[in-house]
């Protein structure tokens, strides 16, 4: 099967074509009843609510032996994980605190992680933010969407990849999942904004619009995984990105105005796909699809074209940018050194 790079772009003139395709002309797929995920480790960031709790719940349910919540709130990871202990007495379910606004919290999560975990398979970044008001990250000074939903989670993911590549088990690869958007599919190619770098137009105040920063903030991980493949084999680690679909009953829009929430809950009403479902391409994309998707983009339970930007010759000059920005930006951790690491076997 083709990966996302290998594709033709998608020709959909009108996004709402796509949506509609994708929330109701799709049937959900569950992992083959045979699926027994008993003796694997899973770690699933912000998990103590909606659809990274629903994806834990999923993989109890197929005999997962050890889950990790990695939450910013500790009483509220401990209250999740009290739930799920309850209904699965005989799995490890296990709170570790993780701030994806704070380099230092991500780093110190992913030595926790390398230190005490002797085994490790699968690890899904589900945390996000979604914020209508401009704000910045005091510790970066990068503005919170771009921060939470792109740099941070590249971050992580980079940090991780050395530990699933030698605590999965010999011979099978760790799988890292990262939590998508179809909104990045109509993000016009990333500009600088007339500054000298990327990610500082990104950050510019006068260009943010909540939604637009938000798809913005999705497609730039596609770009990353554009890259990513470069350094990283299929053999040592699967790395894809997924969409769960428009999922009404989660808790992405908390920063919301209170008074556009009535229209979102109406909105998801209507066109929401429930949670079950939602986390169940999470499922998909972390265990159930193979190398094939690798670096490559999964909608409707299946891979999909990157944003139609990539497959030009612009789109791909601007994927080397932005990569050569982010490594600047991360380098005070070493994470050319550490993807530098990945290509050796």
């Amino acid at each position: 099967m083709a990966t996302s790079k290998d594709l033709p772009p998608l020709d959909v003139p009108f996004f709402p074509n796509v949506f509609i395709k994708n929330q109701f002309c799709t049937k959900p797929q569950r992992p083959p009843k045979s699926t027994d995920l008993s003796g694997k480790v899973a770690i699933i960031t912000g998990a103590n609510t909606g659809l990274g709790y629903e994806a834990g719940r999923q993989m109890l349910e197929l005999k997962l032996s050890h889950l990790i919540l990695a939450v910013r709130s500790g009483a509220k990871g401990e209250a999740a994980a009290a739930k799920l202990r309850a209904k699965y007495p005989t799995a490890r379910i296990e709170v570790m605190l993780l701030d994806m606004s704070r380099y230092d919290s991500i780093q110190d999560f992913a030595r926790r992680v390398d230190s005490q975990l002797p085994r490790l398979d699968m690890v899904i970044l589900n945390a996000g933010v979604f914020k209508f008001k401009y704000e910045t990250v005091p510790s970066t000074g990068h503005e919170e969407l771009l921060q939470v939903n792109y740099l941070s989670t590249v971050f992580l993911a980079t940090l991780l990849l050395p530990v699933l590549k030698s605590k999965s088990p010999p011979g099978t690869p760790g799988r890292l999942t990262i939590v998508h958007a179809a909104l990045s599919l109509v993000v016009p190619l990333p500009t600088t904004n007339g500054h000298k770098t990327l990610l500082g137009g990104i950050d510019d105040p006068k260009y943010f619009v909540a939604d637009k920063q938000y798809n913005l903030s999705k497609v730039l991980a596609q770009m990353f995984a554009y890259k990513l493949v470069d350094y990283v084999s299929a053999d040592d680690v699967i790395v894809n990105l997924v969409c769960p679909g428009y999922v009404k009953g989660t808790d992405l829009g908390r920063n919301v105005h209170v008074l556009l929430k009535p229209l979102g809950a109406a909105f998801g009403a209507v066109f929401g796909r429930n949670v079950t479902d939602g986390a169940s391409t999470y499922l998909d994309a972390a265990f159930v699809k193979g190398k094939e998707s690798h670096g490559s983009f999964l909608m409707s339970w299946k891979v999909t074209p990157y944003n139609s930007f990539m497959y030009t010759p612009e789109g791909k000059t601007t994927a080397d940018k932005l990569w050569q920005e982010t490594m600047n930006e991360l380098e005070f951790a070493g994470v050319s050194g550490i993807l530098e690491s990945m290509k050796k076997h």
